[in-house]
């Protein structure tokens, strides 16, 4: 790999001209009045630049490994995946998991969480609840818009992480392909 090695002299004086940084200034704004007259020859002519998104009507399309709020998989029959082993909990920097295991015999599953919420002012959106994870219950979302106008507002309840499983189905099949996972079916 090439690489281009600039060499500084410190020693050398600078003239009245550079000591009042117009050199500098001039070209900055040179810069910057290209690509404004850039962009505005685009938009007047109807050809939009690649980077620009006119949000909130377009959305840009993040990247499979991208991380935004995690949130829990919802089974058909509308119960979380999670079997509320705390690994998620014990695993998480900020402290922002909080679980109440509950017992739910009648449907094939020893425990299931009673509790799951998660202080989102808190979470740092890192990950490491995903990776402990040993059901692929909680997975990184693309959502990341989060706002409130209290402390109150940030705290997500298990209603409010549910999301079915056929939604998430990218960001499973990318940590399927990450980690070498199968997928099975549930079992009844």
């Amino acid at each position: 790999m090439a690489v281009r090695v600039v060499h500084v002299d410190r020693r050398s004086k600078l003239g009245w001209m550079e000591r009042t940084y117009l050199p500098a200034i001039v070209a900055g704004l040179a810069t910057t009045s290209r690509v404004f007259f850039k962009n505005l020859a685009g938009w007047l002519s109807g050809k939009k630049p690649g980077f620009v998104v006119q949000y909130p009507e377009e959305r840009v399309d993040y990247a499979d490994a991208f991380r935004g709020m995690p949130v829990l998989v919802q089974l058909d029959n509308g119960h979380p995946k999670c079997v509320a082993c705390g690994l998620c909990e014990f695993a998480c920097p900020t402290d922002c998991i909080t679980i109440v295991p509950g017992e739910l015999p009648e449907h094939g599953i020893e425990r299931y969480p009673d509790e799951f919420d998660i202080d989102m002012s808190r979470c740092m959106f890192c990950g490491l609840c995903e990776e402990a994870c040993p059901e692929e219950a909680i997975v990184m979302s693309r959502e990341v818009e989060l706002g409130a106008y209290d402390r109150e507002g940030t705290n997500y309840r298990k209603s409010d992480l549910l999301v079915p499983e056929p939604l998430l189905k990218r960001r499973l099949d990318f940590l399927r392909s990450e980690y070498g996972r199968q997928h099975e079916a549930p079992k009844d």
